[in-house]
């Protein structure tokens, strides 16, 4: 039987502007997700929210427009632990794409290389509160130690509030982990508001942490073009210029105002504005991590 959906948050905005900025050859957007579409890839029962269909010709018509050539696929909690999504996309994608899975304490070793073998290079965690909150923490241990030996990270969704009580049990984890979207800090907050000063502390001292420039749209105060989100971006990227990556978070879920592609893309030169630093965020320090074909 076909599933009916009916969506309870936005669409992304359908008239991506061409950005002004020209990304270097094989940049990779390093966080975005593939949608359904829900009669092929059903979402899960026990979703937080139901998002409007964003498949996979939507995902390249995108990237097409932006100039992104190379892309990882966050399997979204909508899909649950089914990564399909995800493990199609790859396979279509003649080497373009990787993935971070959602899965729980009942994968097995078979199904890790199943996903291993079909590009996935590491598994999410969601610690935010309105998206199902804390993992249970035996469940986190049992798959850092099955995932680890593969050579994944582990992507963290925290709030900014509950950076300060993770970070010691950040830097005791045996693989590199990925912090997503900054750390969802609030810009109104300011650089020195305590949750950012531990996220770059955390950078400093511990060379597995990894942090994602994307999200400008979740910590921005002011609203577009999110440019008060730009000094926390420059912080991170001036800390340590090897571990950061970016990202466009499309097709944008659960946001407050409904970002255009091509505005996040011209953040870019604010961010990092060195030709040499680009080429690092964009393309050397993903491929690396995701462990594209050079």
């Amino acid at each position: 039987m076909t599933m009916m959906y009916t969506p309870t948050i936005p669409p992304p905005d359908p008239n991506t502007r061409t950005p002004k900025f020209k990304l270097p050859k094989l940049s990779c957007d390093a966080h975005c997700h593939i949608f359904g579409p829900g009669a092929k890839y059903p979402y899960a029962r026990d979703r937080s929210y139901t998002p409007p269909d964003a498949p996979l010709e939507d995902f390249r018509a995108l990237h097409a427009k932006l100039g992104v050539e190379r892309a990882v696929i966050v399997n979204a909690s909508v899909h649950g632990t089914d990564n399909t999504v995800a493990l199609d996309a790859i396979a279509e994608g003649n080497g373009a794409y990787r993935a971070v899975a959602n899965i729980d304490d009942t994968i097995t070793e078979r199904g890790l290389r199943v996903l291993h073998d079909g590009g996935f290079r590491g598994c999410r965690f969601n610690f935010v509160r309105h998206l199902g909150g804390v993992p249970d923490k035996r469940v986190f241990d049992r798959i850092v130690a099955m995932v680890a030996p593969l050579g994944w990270h582990i992507d963290l969704h925290f709030d900014a509030i509950d950076l300060p009580e993770y970070a010691d049990m950040l830097t005791k984890l045996p693989l590199s982990y990925t912090i997503d979207h900054m750390g969802r800090v609030k810009a109104s907050d300011g650089l020195d508001q305590l949750p950012f000063r531990i996220l770059i502390e955390l950078m400093q001292r511990d060379e597995k942490c990894w942090v994602k420039i994307c999200g400008s749209e979740r910590v921005s105060s002011a609203g577009p073009p999110f440019t008060d989100a730009v000094p926390f971006a420059r912080k991170i990227v001036e800390t340590a210029v090897d571990r950061v990556i970016w990202g466009t978070d499309w097709p944008h879920p659960n946001v407050k105002v409904m970002p255009n592609d091509g505005d996040l893309v011209d953040l870019i030169p604010l961010f990092a504005p060195e030709p040499e630093v680009q080429q690092k965020i964009l393309v050397d320090n993903p491929a690396r991590l995701f462990e594209f074909d050079q």
